[in-house]
C-alpha cells in the first residue's frame, strides 16, 4: 500500500472514522463512475452491433413495436448499470459528512461538560472533526452529483441514438 504523506495523515486523524467511511464511499462511488464512463465511450459500438444483430422486424407493426421496445429496454438496461447505485452514494455521502459534524458536536459538548471553556484544545478536536467530515461529505457527493448527471445524459442520448437507428433498419 502507498503511504500517506503526513498531511493527509493529519487530517484523516482529525475527521476520525468517519473520514475512513467518507473515503471508501467515495472510491466506490468514483470506481462506479468510470466504469460506466468507460463503457458508454467504448462499448457503445459493440452494443449496437448487438441490438441491430438481434433486431429482426416482424410483419405485423404491433409486434415490431413491441420488438423494438424490448431491445431498447435490454440495451438501456446495460447502459444504465451501476447507475442507481451512483446515485445512492451521491446522496449518502453528505449524509456521512453530516453525521461526521454531529459526532464532532457531540466531543465538543463532552469536554464542554467535563472542562468547561478551559481545555480550548480539546474542543478544537471536535471542531475539527465535524468541519473535516462536513467539506468531505459535500465535495465528493458534488463532484459525484455531476458526473452522474453526465451520465444519464450520454445514456439518453445512446438510447435516442438506437432507437433511431432501429427505426432506419425498418
Amino acid at each position: 500500500m502507498v503511504p500517506l504523506p503526513d498531511s493527509l495523515l493529519v487530517l484523516f486523524d482529525r475527521g476520525g472514522w468517519l473520514l475512513w467511511l467518507i473515503l471508501a464511499a467515495s472510491a466506490l462511488m468514483w470506481t462506479l463512475m468510470l466504469e460506466r464512463l468507460d463503457r458508454l465511450v467504448r462499448g457503445r459500438k459493440s452494443l449496437y452491433r448487438a441490438v441491430l444483430a438481434r433486431w429482426r422486424p416482424p410483419r405485423s407493426p404491433a409486434l415490431r413495436e413491441m420488438r423494438r421496445r424490448a431491445l431498447l429496454q435490454w440495451a438501456e438496461a446495460r447502459f444504465r448499470r451501476h447507475l442507481a447505485t451512483i446515485q445512492a452514494l451521491t446522496q449518502i455521502l453528505p449524509l456521512l459528512g453530516l453525521l461526521g459534524t454531529v459526532n464532532g458536536m457531540i466531543q465538543v459538548f463532552d469536554v464542554l461538560t467535563v472542562f468547561g471553556v478551559a481545555n480550548p484544545r480539546a474542543m478544537a478536536a471536535g471542531i475539527s472533526e465535524a468541519l473535516v467530515t462536513t467539506l468531505a461529505g459535500l465535495v465528493t457527493a458534488l463532484s459525484g452529483l455531476w458526473l452522474a448527471s453526465h451520465l444519464q445524459q450520454r445514456v439518453r442520448a445512446l438510447r435516442d441514438r438506437l432507437a433511431l437507428a432501429l427505426s432506419a433498419e425498418d
